[in-house]
């Protein structure tokens, strides 16, 4: 049987094709600063992940693609604190960190920075992609185990987790990590998720 690969996304070829891609154009059209704007936007007018008032972290926020969606559906009385390791240019009502959030002084700023339990913590990484699949995909979940433990410290009971990940060999093991933690979890592919790509985002709601 094939082994399907990640294929590197910095060619022509792919920059030809995302331009000519529904998805990225309404992402453009609205001024969201990426594609997977899309995907968060149809992954809560699906689940309603966000509510009015939320307190949402992004990890690994940059370009802002995400922050801005979280921006929008929780309104005026809520709050989005964002980290990334590379700087984000501002986006009006998001607060920025810089910093590699896996690292416990970064995290202990953010703790400060946020103040009280958060409702949601979500997380739209990925490393860069070498084309090794067992290697991006332990990369990747390397990263969402990251994402993990911080959610499991940072949230409310009954908060909200949203992260990334790659479908590979321990993609069922990661979601039993998850479930071990929350009430429900479900692995979670939006339409704008390309169908040939192995990315599915693991929404858990509830931590116990």
């Amino acid at each position: 049987m094939e082994r399907r690969r990640f294929v590197p996304t910095m060619g022509k070829a792919w920059i030809k094709a995302r331009k000519h891609d529904r998805f990225y154009r309404a992402a453009k059209k609205q001024d969201y600063r990426s594609r997977a704007a899309i995907k968060l936007s149809q992954i809560d007018l699906r689940y309603g992940v966000f509510h009015e008032g939320d307190l949402v972290v992004d990890l690994g926020a940059v370009p802002g693609g995400w922050s801005q969606i979280a921006r929008e559906r929780i309104g005026a009385k809520g709050r989005v604190v964002a980290v990334d390791l590379a700087r984000m240019a501002p986006i009006e009502g998001v607060e920025v960190l810089r910093g590699d959030f896996t690292r416990s002084e970064v995290q202990a700023t953010l703790f400060e920075a946020i103040r009280r339990p958060a409702d949601i913590v979500m997380s739209d990484m990925a490393p860069k992609l070498s084309g090794n699949r067992t290697l991006d995909v332990a990369r990747t979940l390397d990263l969402a185990d990251h994402a993990l433990s911080f959610a499991v410290r940072a949230l409310r009971p009954g908060g909200t987790f949203l992260a990334k990940v790659f479908q590979g060999d321990d993609y069922p093991g990661f979601l039993r990590r998850v479930a071990d933690r929350f009430d429900g979890v479900k692995g979670v592919k939006p339409t704008a998720s390309s169908s040939t790509s192995a990315e599915i985002y693991v929404l858990a709601m509830g931590r116990r």
